[in-house]
């Protein structure tokens, strides 16, 4: 399913590989993420970090009239405050969807998947 924009010139349709690639570089980009996690990790057997053309199995994205809505799955870093890195997550992704997509986020939802320790 792709979301789909209505302009004067005509549509566009805008495919929901291209916004997850968009919403998991704009979360991987976030202080306190260790990366993107599978939205089913049980069915999809996949425990560890998703790598950058995997970032559709992290992400879920719905259409709601001319606005999406985006679900998140992130693993965060131990000790970072998990409620900060979420809001960062969430401003930065609307951010990304309207200055590179223009598409208008009405709700952006981050599930944190898990917690790893951060190796220096």
């Amino acid at each position: 399913m792709a979301v789909k924009i209505k302009t004067q010139f005509g549509n566009i349709d805008i495919s929901n590989e291209v916004i997850a690639t968009v919403v998991g570089g704009a979360a991987t980009e976030i202080f306190g993420i260790v990366g993107m996690a599978s939205k089913n990790q049980i069915k999809d057997n996949l425990n560890e970090i998703l790598k950058r053309d995997n970032y559709s199995k992290g992400v879920v994205v719905r259409q709601e009239d001319t606005e999406v809505a985006v679900d998140v799955y992130i693993i965060v870093g131990y000790g970072t405050k998990i409620s900060e890195v979420c809001r960062n997550v969430q401003d930065k992704v609307k951010y990304n969807l309207e200055s590179m997509l223009g598409v208008t986020a009405n709700s952006v939802n981050v599930f944190v998947q898990g917690v790893r320790v951060i190796e220096e």
